[in-house]
């Protein structure tokens, strides 16, 4: 079983920035991906942006060119670094993982931005 802890969300200022951090621990060995997902109220859960085996990425439109994936593979860690955050970010987000017969989900972070 892969195990995720989610950290870093909170409340900002629009225009502000904010850093997400997934831990993750168990079996690693067959991980396809990592990514991160947001729910915002009232919506359908959406891809936020995804971290390949071999290191390459993608992000969804709406972030792009703002939020930035990355992993440690050392510390076994996943970040998500957020700028110029926008109300519409707003959203409860998940750290994922894909291994090659299952999928884990973090428990959710929320990250709020109003002023």
């Amino acid at each position: 079983q892969v195990q995720l802890v989610e950290s870093g969300g909170g409340l900002v200022q629009p225009g502000g920035s904010l850093r997400l951090s997934c831990a993750v621990s168990g079996s690693t060995r067959d991980i396809i991906k990592m990514g991160w997902y947001r729910q915002a109220p009232g919506k359908q859960r959406e891809l936020v942006a995804v971290i390949n085996i071999g290191g390459s990425t993608n992000y969804a439109d709406s972030v792009k060119g703002r939020f930035t994936i990355s992993r440690d593979n050392v510390k076994n860690t996943m970040s998500l670094q957020m700028n110029s955050l926008i109300p519409e970010d707003t959203a409860v987000y998940y750290c994922n993982i894909r291994r090659l017969f299952k999928e884990y989900w973090g428990q959710g972070t929320q990250v709020t931005v109003s002023s």
